[in-house]
């Protein structure tokens, strides 16, 4: 290893092998390029890089989980795109504006992810639907204290990254 730290070696050894990889799976040069240097760049935070047996096995399960997080921000991004697109010119927001709402809708989209799902359904039922807490227990076959603690888990959660967004 000739005195390099371990996570130059680490890199030294795999970035290409990783960016060719990427690009297989995007079919973009740039996105993987971009997606290559943030799994080194989550390596360095985990600083778990002199104890890997399978490297690539390694880089692969952070890759991947970069993947599925590029393709769900573009999938928030697009759908943003498309209410956008319905507006009338004078209510369109700002491009600033606009980057926000996106990186909140991302932020929510995550948040709902990390819910279990009878958890997302009584949350989203309520919220989406103007559901109440009798009918959400009804149609989900589950008691009204089970909604009700849900949707409570899910409030805490919004909250939670209400205080991570606006410290």
């Amino acid at each position: 290893m000739s005195g390099r730290h371990p996570i130059e070696h680490l890199y030294v050894q795999h970035h290409c092998w990783l960016r060719g990889w990427l690009n297989l799976r995007l079919n973009n040069a740039a996105d993987a390029a971009d997606l290559a240097q943030d799994t080194f760049v989550r390596v360095l935070q985990r600083r778990h890089a002199q104890a890997l047996l399978e490297p690539r096995a390694y880089l692969r399960t952070i890759a991947r989980g970069l993947v599925v997080d590029l393709w769900r921000r573009r999938d928030v991004e697009r759908a943003w795109l498309e209410t956008l697109a319905h507006l009338p010119e004078a209510e369109v927001p700002s491009p600033e504006t606009s980057a926000l709402a996106i990186e909140s809708l991302i932020a929510i989209d995550q948040i709902l992810d990390e819910l279990p799902q009878r958890a997302r359904e009584a949350f989203l039922l309520a919220q989406l639907e103007g559901m109440t807490c009798p009918r959400i227990a009804e149609r989900l076959g589950v008691s009204l204290s089970t909604v009700e603690r849900d949707i409570a888990m899910a409030l805490r959660n919004c909250y939670r990254l209400s205080f991570e967004i606006n410290p």
